[in-house]
């Protein structure tokens, strides 16, 4: 009796309790415990297909399911029996990661360090490996010889679609989790081909003036008059005046600090509110851009305001003229309605 348990308590552990690696099977429909129990032992996930069938049959287990999982070594055989019971590709180790609207490429990497197993310097080498960014080039529509602007800081800033992603486990690569992120983005731009083919900008240009619009207002509609202030700007050759843009250029976030005076007039092609960058967009974008703010920059409102104000609610106000723009900002201030740090 006691060699009968030990070789039980053997035939339903893990295989290999330290191989964490994901083997792919497919559970036909229709499969019974015998047919499943097979295919587990072919793909050497259990000891045996015979205590598959046994464990099944001790614990009344007739409900598991086709479809395709995810099942490494290192699981034993209740876990596995659990998964199959719970349903298509379950899998424990799963792990899900949110990638917040608004957010740049510094951010980006530390969410990746903090929910992989990567770091943050794999990130940033991944994305200064040329042959990466060709292959990348080459695969989607929407990405093009732009992103290797010697300017630009990280090739695929505001290209990542920010949303909540799930992956397999915590040793997901850098690369399988930015192909999941250019998957959804191209999926997402797709649906605007015919306003990007309209446009007079490229996509690149219409996602760095997006990103930008990201990160000065908060509402749909506000999103759209600040793009008519934006387009109005380059219309008449004059600097956008981005405050976020000089922050970007100085790789400064703004909820740290303020920057100096020098910092605010840093040359630099992201920086618009520099007088060489009159009429121009940014070199490229300068956070993750979501929808709304895309929606804003190829159908922005058409008005004849050149400036705008945000109090320390978000909320924007518009002017036509610089005079009415530092009136409004008075009128703020004396309200208590002023941000400062």
């Amino acid at each position: 009796m006691v060699v009968l348990g030990c070789f039980y308590r053997y035939s339903v552990s893990a295989v290999d309790k330290n191989d964490k690696t994901f083997v792919e099977i497919e559970i036909p429909s229709g499969s019974t415990t015998t047919g499943i129990g097979k295919i587990l032992k072919e793909n050497d996930l259990v000891h045996s297909k015979n205590i598959f069938r046994l464990y099944c049959t001790i614990y009344k287990i007739d409900s598991l399911k086709a479809g395709t999982y995810s099942l490494s070594k290192s699981m034993d055989l209740k876990t596995i029996v659990e998964v199959l019971k719970k349903g298509n590709n379950y899998n424990p180790d799963e792990i899900s990661i949110t990638f917040k609207e608004g957010i740049n490429m510094r951010k980006i990497a530390k969410t990746i360090a903090d929910n992989t197993n990567n770091t943050e310097q794999d990130v940033y080498d991944k994305l200064k490996d040329s042959k990466y960014i060709d292959s990348l080039i080459e695969k989607y529509w929407f990405l093009d010889s732009s992103i290797k602007n010697s300017s630009i800081y990280y090739p695929l800033e505001g290209y990542l679609y920010p949303d909540t992603y799930r992956f397999v486990n915590k040793d997901v690569s850098v690369e399988d989790i930015f192909k999941k992120l250019l998957d959804a983005e191209d999926k997402f731009l797709t649906k605007y081909k015919k306003e990007i083919n309209n446009s007079k900008y490229s996509v690149h240009e219409l996602l760095s003036l997006a990103s930008v619009v990201e990160l000065e207002s908060v509402t749909e509609s506000d999103r759209a008059g600040v793009a008519g202030v934006f387009y109005n700007r380059l219309n008449s050759n004059m600097q956008l005046g981005s405050d976020v843009t000089s922050y970007y250029a100085n790789k400064v976030d703004m909820s740290e600090r303020d920057l100096t005076v020098a910092e605010y007039n840093y040359n630099s092609p992201y920086n618009t509110r520099i007088a060489s960058n009159a009429g121009k967009i940014p070199v490229g974008p300068i956070a993750s851009v979501s929808e709304t703010a895309f929606k804003a920059v190829i159908n922005p409102t058409k008005h004849n305001y050149y400036y705008f104000v945000s109090d320390k609610n978000r909320k924007i106000y518009f002017s036509t003229t610089y005079a009415e723009q530092n009136k409004k900002i008075k009128e703020l201030k004396e309200k208590g309605l002023w941000y400062e740090w």
